[in-house]
């Protein structure tokens, strides 16, 4: 109880010094809260970002890959850059793969986006030009990780037998053509041609300016009956049941493709191979660049604040020489006055750190909010950034302490 009665009057003594020192103290306070702000706001961000990853490609896991025209390449030939582009994957190769790649445990989705700037009407209302409108078959929302939380996904009968239903994307329903009704078997109008709704997607977002929930999928053979624009690039997605079995699955996929492209064995693939863990990892590596730069510009800007708290508190021991020497004289340790320097130190730290992480928490929020990213509370960040500024006091605070411990109680009553 002594204790604890001690500390508390230390930390009393400690407030009071701040108050005394006011202007000081709220200058270095502000200093730490900016060191805190950037660590816990950029940290913030991060979690928000990496959640929102997570639930993306949570349903897909690491056991799917797409097969897609390869992105343009550049090849020097004596000195100049021929520019090559790899052929589209067209439908007939699409078909052709999706029949002749039987590897085991294995399913495959054909699918292409008919068009991005679609018009929809529903009786008297219809949106802005703005709908992407995928043509589809009834594997691709399962292979693409989606979920449909009302109605039904299109089963084999709906696309061989091309029907006109539709599936929409969840902001047809909160905010869209749909939102006062039940969706399920209202009839919307694309191009003319009057789809039946029978499912709507759980809602993915719109990160990265890509419009996610204003999506109509229909089946594949009515969109290309639709939308018969000429150079149509086919997208194949395939899913494995076991992960182990991924990379034999992936080289039998392109042995079938190269068949299919009738590439010699000395040409390269003009196709590209994209597993949905590599993305993952991708983003993976740039969110841990995010979180080494919060690290760095945390902790140059609150090896500032040390410096600047150092520097109080050495100023506050010459300015309270005289104080000092009467308690020595009253019979206080060196220990006592070195601890009420250190409390002082700490408490500064401590309430700078506490503003830092509620500016840093209201700036995540607000970017994360921005970016339309899910808020997620940053636990780590929050503990990382009490460890740290107790860390900044710990140090700041041990030579003004020492300092103040070891004056001369005599010089120091004589202290003007």
């Amino acid at each position: 109880m002594l204790g604890i009665g001690l500390f508390r009057e230390n930390v009393k003594i400690a407030l009071g010094s701040i108050r005394t020192q006011l202007l000081r103290t709220i200058l270095t306070v502000v200093i730490i809260a900016i060191g805190i702000t950037a660590l816990v706001g950029i940290l913030t961000v991060v979690a928000a970002f990496e959640n929102n990853l997570n639930s993306t490609f949570a349903s897909m896991g690491s056991n799917t890959f797409n097969i897609n025209q390869y992105p343009n390449t550049l090849r020097g030939d004596g000195g100049k850059k021929i520019e090559k582009i790899n052929p589209i994957i067209t439908y007939p190769e699409a078909k052709a793969f999706k029949e002749k790649y039987n590897f085991i445990m294995t399913v495959t989705s054909l699918s292409f986006v008919a068009t991005s700037s679609a018009e929809v009407k529903f009786e008297n209302q219809k949106t802005d030009p703005e709908i992407s409108v995928l043509g589809i078959d009834e594997y691709y929302i399962t292979n693409s990780g989606l979920e449909v939380t009302q109605g039904r996904n299109f089963n084999s009968f709906d696309i061989s037998n091309n029907v006109y239903s539709c599936i929409v994307g969840s902001d047809f329903v909160t905010k869209g053509l749909l939102k006062d009704v039940n969706p399920i078997n209202k009839i919307l109008s694309v191009r003319g041609a009057k789809f039946k709704v029978i499912g709507v997607l759980k809602e993915k977002g719109s990160s990265f300016s890509n419009k996610k929930d204003l999506r109509v999928m229909i089946p594949i053979q009515v969109a290309r009956s639709l939308f018969s624009q000429p150079n149509i690039n086919y997208s194949l997605s395939t899913m494995i049941q076991k992960t182990e079995l991924l990379d034999a699955a992936i080289e039998n996929a392109i042995i079938t493709m190269r068949k299919i492209r009738k590439l010699n064995p000395v040409e390269e693939e003009n196709f590209s191979i994209s597993r949905s863990d590599d993305l993952v990892n991708k983003i993976a590596s740039i969110t841990d660049f995010l979180g080494v730069s919060a690290w760095l510009i945390g902790i140059i800007t609150i090896l500032g604040s040390s410096i600047a708290l150092m520097n109080i508190m050495i100023v506050s021991v010459t300015e309270r020489t005289r104080e000092i020497g009467v308690r020595k004289a009253l019979g206080a340790k060196k220990s006592a006055i070195a601890i009420q320097f250190f409390i002082e130190t700490i408490t500064v730290g401590q309430i700078g750190g506490v503003l830092g992480i509620i500016m840093g928490i209201l700036a995540g929020y607000g970017i994360s909010s921005l970016l339309d990213l899910a808020f997620v509370t940053p636990w780590g960040a929050i503990f990382a950034a009490f460890v740290t500024s107790f860390i900044v006091g710990l140090v700041s605070g041990l030579y003004p302490a020492i300092k103040a411990s070891q004056l001369d109680p005599i010089e120091a009553l004589r202290y003007e």
